[in-house]
Formats: structure tokens, C-alpha cells, sequence
């Protein structure tokens, strides 16, 4: 996950009302968006024969959204969802792959079910919460820097447990981004709706893809 919050950068003066219901919007669009993109990937060779290819691409829609979006450039809104759409391509490899299981469907259910309740939850809280949850910042950072490096280890060492480990972990720690992210919204801390956008929308990715894993590894059955 990228921090797409710099307060040096010249802000709008929007309501934060506006911007509040804009970013909302436009991440529902987003989400769907990438389950359509998903449901794509499943069947597209390109993605099962070339996964490396979108990571990479992934990541360079991602930079450009940063920077197009941080001078509030009009592009950057079609780079939220060339980014979304590569991501979506991509999950649909992991979805297709629980899905071979005998209760994939169900597995796929009850991660989309289990990050909207938790996504939607944390938002309520952080919504009614006194406390400033921005503090965590450092420490979620830290936390992220190494399950990415664990993650990368675990690319050749396929160690199960650690996935385990690197999959909980994620989830914990893109569950306090949340907390983060809703609190820039709602109090004005960030007044550029794309920015936003592509903080929550990578926080519910992730803690998709985290339930994900972690379904699969409890309840998968062959």
C-alpha cells in the first residue's frame, strides 16, 4: 500500500461533505468495477500466463494515480480505474483457484460478506470515535514493510504457515489503515476525493484478499 496523503500539496476547498459523498461513490464504483475486471481474469490466459506482467503494470497505474491525482490533474480519475481494473484481473486468479475447491463458492461468499462487515464496521467506529487514529501510522507502515518482505521470502520458500502469518497480518494492519483513512475523510484531512479513493479501495482489497487466504486455508476442502 502506498500513503497517498502529502499535506505539503495544494488542497481544494470543497465541503467536506461533497467530498465525503464523491469518494464514497466512486469507491463503490471501483469495487465493482474490479469484480467485473475479476470475473474477466478468470477466464483470460493473459492473466494465468503473465501474473508478473500485471503486478508490474499494477503498480505503475498505481504511481500514476498518485501523481496525476496529487495535482488534482483530470486523468487521474481514468488511472483510478485502469489501476482497478488491472487489480481486478489479477484477484480473478485467486478467485478462480478457490473456486476449484468443493466449497469455493462459498469461501468467495463469505470473504465478500466478512469485508463489507469489517470495511463498514471499522468506518462506523472511526466515524464516532474520539480517538485520532492517525497515531498508528508509523507502526502500520513498519508492520507492512515486513509482511512485504516476508510475502516475498515466502515466494520461494512456500512455507503454508507463514502465509498464514503474513495473511493475518495484513489483515490486522490494513483493518487499522481503515480506521486511518476514514478519519481523513471524515475530518477533512484530506480534501482530494481520487487520493482517497485509492486508499480505501486498497484497504478493502486487502483485507479481501487476507480473508481470502485465510477461508481457503481453514475450510478449503479438495
Amino acid at each position: 500500500m502506498m500513503n497517498t496523503h502529502n499535506p505539503d500539496l495544494p488542497v481544494t476547498s470543497r465541503p467536506v461533505s461533497d467530498i465525503v459523498s464523491k469518494t464514497y461513490q466512486l469507491l463503490a464504483a471501483t469495487v465493482a468495477f474490479t469484480g467485473v475486471t475479476a470475473w474477466l481474469g478468470m477466464g483470460l490466459p493473459f492473466a494465468y500466463e503473465h501474473p508478473f506482467i500485471l503486478m508490474l503494470l499494477g503498480f505503475g497505474a498505481l504511481f500514476a494515480v498518485i501523481i496525476t491525482g496529487a495535482k488534482n490533474q483530470p486523468i487521474a480519475l481514468p488511472l483510478v480505474f485502469v489501476f482497478t481494473g488491472l487489480m481486478g484481473l489479477s484477484l480473478g486468479l485467486a478467485i478462480g483457484a478457490t473456486l476449484q475447491l468443493a466449497n469455493g463458492s462459498l469461501i468467495v461468499a463469505e470473504a465478500a460478506v466478512g469485508t463489507a462487515v469489517i470495511f463498514i464496521g471499522l468506518s462506523l467506529y472511526a466515524a464516532v470515535s474520539k480517538r485520532d487514529f492517525s497515531v498508528m501510522g508509523g507502526f502500520l507502515m513498519t508492520g507492512l514493510i515486513i509482511i512485504i518482505l516476508a510475502g516475498i521470502a515466502n515466494f520461494w520458500l512456500r512455507m503454508p504457515v507463514l502465509q498464514l502469518v503474513v495473511a493475518a497480518a495484513a489483515l490486522l494492519i490494513f483493518a487499522g489503515y481503515t480506521l486511518i483513512d476514514t478519519q481523513r475523510l471524515l475530518r477533512g484531512g484530506e480534501t482530494r476525493p481520487v487520493l482517497l479513493v485509492v486508499s480505501l479501495y486498497l484497504d478493502v482489497l486487502n483485507i479481501f484478499v487476507s480473508l481470502l487466504q485465510l477461508l481457503t486455508a481453514f475450510q478449503g476442502r479438495r
